[in-house]
């Protein structure tokens, strides 16, 4: 497993880190992906230790609270061998808070599902820019966590790639996470990753798999449990993110021992300024499949240049009016 520095925040972390959402299963109600047999999620998180991943994403609202749960049960102790990011700022599913007094309510019921004194890496989940503008206070508790040892280091799991930028330029956030993959590269022909770049602000990439349509084992005409927040896009859109492997077949088919999601990892690893990629593992197969992604390495130079140019030709996501 390959190794990069989260930005400026002195924080080094596995290319391919492990993101939680899906293991909150649908407790309270939670839509993610379903149902998750929590004997098979602490398989995964295990077997994704053994193979070198030390970075695990999360939040709060996963499973309200049972991914941090499952994590706490698992780490608390070897904390000091893995990385722990969380986010908070949701109420729950439909309402948020980002009010110093929520986030410190927030932080501390995190550490106690977590087991945990500290979080490494504490994330905005999903604000609006607009809050950030109106609530220098926010900013300022961020601040006084970090300086009293709560926190690591703090950072924004961004709505938008724009938002992302604003977050970066308006609030100098050291650390975003943004949605990316073959099918968005909006970070890209927005200038993001080259901002991060220049300025070393830390780059988490979720969704590097799109829902799990990358991985060409998805159907749009195979419908989801209702508890799976894919049930929720129009058919159309779920139809558009199907015809990508057939787009991007040519990189497929040259790397034939590659999996299509080996080779959709690799495609987000192919950029210096990503410092993590966080896919949802929700088997241990899953796990070994993806972690060796970070073996095989970026995509050659030509490979990468014509998937950025295809995904510039193609939209793959339906606007609605």
């Amino acid at each position: 497993m390959n190794h990069r520095s989260l930005g400026d925040t002195g924080l080094h972390v596995s290319e391919i880190g492990f993101g939680t959402w899906g293991l909150g299963g649908d407790s309270g109600g939670a839509v993610a992906y379903g149902p998750a047999s929590d004997e098979t999620s602490r398989a995964s998180l295990s077997t994704a230790f053994d193979l070198g991943v030390n970075f695990y994403d999360t939040a709060d609202l996963y499973g309200f609270g049972h991914s941090e749960e499952l994590l706490g049960e698992m780490f608390s102790r070897r904390r000091d061998q893995v990385i722990i990011a969380t986010k908070a700022g949701f109420v729950d599913a439909a309402k948020q808070d980002f009010s110093p007094a929520h986030l410190r309510r927030a932080l501390e019921a995190s550490l106690r599902r977590l087991r945990t004194d500290y979080v490494d890496l504490y994330q905005l989940h999903s604000p609006a820019v607009a809050t950030l503008r109106e609530q220098p206070e926010i900013l300022a508790l961020l601040a006084e966590l970090r300086a009293s040892g709560k926190i690591r280091a703090w950072g924004v799991s961004a709505r938008s790639p724009e938002e992302a930028r604003l977050a970066i330029e308006d609030f100098h956030a050291p650390c975003i996470q943004v949605n990316f993959n073959l099918t968005d590269q909006r970070a890209v022909t927005n200038g993001l990753l080259e901002l991060c770049r220049q300025r070393r602000v830390g780059v988490i990439v979720r969704t590097p798999l799109c829902f799990g349509f990358l991985t060409g084992k998805y159907k749009a005409d195979n419908p989801f449990a209702a508890t799976d927040h894919r049930s929720r896009w129009s058919p159309e859109q779920l139809q558009r993110w199907q015809q990508a492997n057939d787009i991007f077949q040519f990189l497929f088919e040259a790397n034939p021992s590659n999996t299509p999601a080996q080779i959709a990892l690799r495609f987000c690893l192919s950029f210096p300024a990503v410092s993590t990629i966080v896919p949802g593992m929700l088997t241990e197969a899953h796990v070994h499949e993806n972690t060796n992604a970070s073996a095989l390495g970026p995509l050659p130079p030509e490979q990468l240049q014509r998937a950025i140019q295809t995904g510039a030709a193609n939209e793959f996501f339906i606007r609605r009016p």
